[in-house]
């Protein structure tokens, strides 16, 4: 109980703030609604109206939740008006970007730990690489790819893997150093070959380095999906319902999009952490 009363807490002074801030900027609407009418709208009036218009500035949390609900246990999976529908192309591209991703900046990490070359020419540029802003990246990166016949899901898993890769190389890369001199003393005392150093001791020092940063890298690969949705003019997927969302002024839908990416963030967060729980209490570090 003392665990989850100060998330509740959280929750409902969240949900109290968005219905006021509904009512704030909803209300220009319904006075010039009352005004072209004629008539004085009442406190209750002025609140039921701000929390049941069709194109609100700011849908109120029940409007949202009554879109969501609609566009999924009401519609088919298979529907095209189905959020589950978009929701699971945009899953795809997350996961294969996150894949590449993770796959991608482990083994740059291992290289820029054990090529002195590599830590001195890769990683700068790594690090330079986060600095160019993915919204002017992606077109360049779809275009690309569309001109040596490459489209679909794979451009979007692209956006999504150069996202999700640096998190995971600065993760790795301080994981893989994090072990102390006397550790590695030790292990050369015991004559232990360099694959025998990695495998024994590097490699399992560096696992909760490697899970807080996918842990980030997921959530990070989850946007990429969205922002590689945007360029492309697609018709699936979260992206593509924030974009006819923003084209027709349907906030209601935008707003159940942004909802839905934001429970799918936590979803994918959630499984990695409990992959992280299970495999530290397996290796005996929990």
């Amino acid at each position: 109980m003392n665990k989850i009363l100060p998330v509740l807490t959280v929750i409902i002074t969240i949900f109290i703030v968005w219905y006021i801030a509904a009512i704030w900027l909803n209300s220009s609407w319904a006075y010039d609604k009352a005004m072209r009418e004629g008539k004085q709208l009442s406190s209750i009036e002025l609140i039921a109206d701000t929390w049941s218009q069709d194109k609100p500035k700011l849908p109120a949390p029940h409007q949202v939740a009554l879109e969501i609900w609609e566009t999924t246990a009401e519609k088919k999976i298979t529907s095209k008006r189905s959020l589950i529908y978009h929701t699971w192309i945009t899953l795809s591209a997350t996961l294969l970007g996150f894949l590449l991703g993770t796959s991608f900046g482990i083994l740059l990490a291992i290289g820029i730990v054990y090529n002195r070359v590599m830590d001195l020419s890769v990683m700068p540029w790594v690090i330079a690489s986060q600095t160019i802003p993915i919204l002017a990246l992606a077109p360049m990166i779809i275009v690309v790819l569309n001109a040596i016949g490459i489209s679909g899901l794979l451009p979007k898993a692209m956006i999504s893997m150069y996202l999700s890769f640096f998190p995971v190389v600065v993760g790795m890369v301080k994981g893989l150093r994090s072990p102390e001199i006397m550790q590695l003393d030790q292990m050369w005392t015991w004559n232990a070959s360099p694959s025998q150093l990695f495998w024994r001791l590097r490699l399992p020092a560096s696992t909760p380095f490697l899970f807080a940063s996918l842990k980030v890298g997921v959530a990070a690969s989850l946007v990429g999906a969205i922002v590689g949705e945007l360029p492309t003019g697609a018709v699936a997927g979260l992206g593509a319902r924030l974009l006819a969302g923003s084209y027709y002024g349907q906030t209601i839908q935008i707003w159940s999009a942004l909802i839905m990416a934001a429970a799918l963030a936590a979803l994918l967060v959630s499984i990695v952490g409990i992959v992280q729980r299970l495999t530290l209490k397996r290796m005996g570090m929990v």
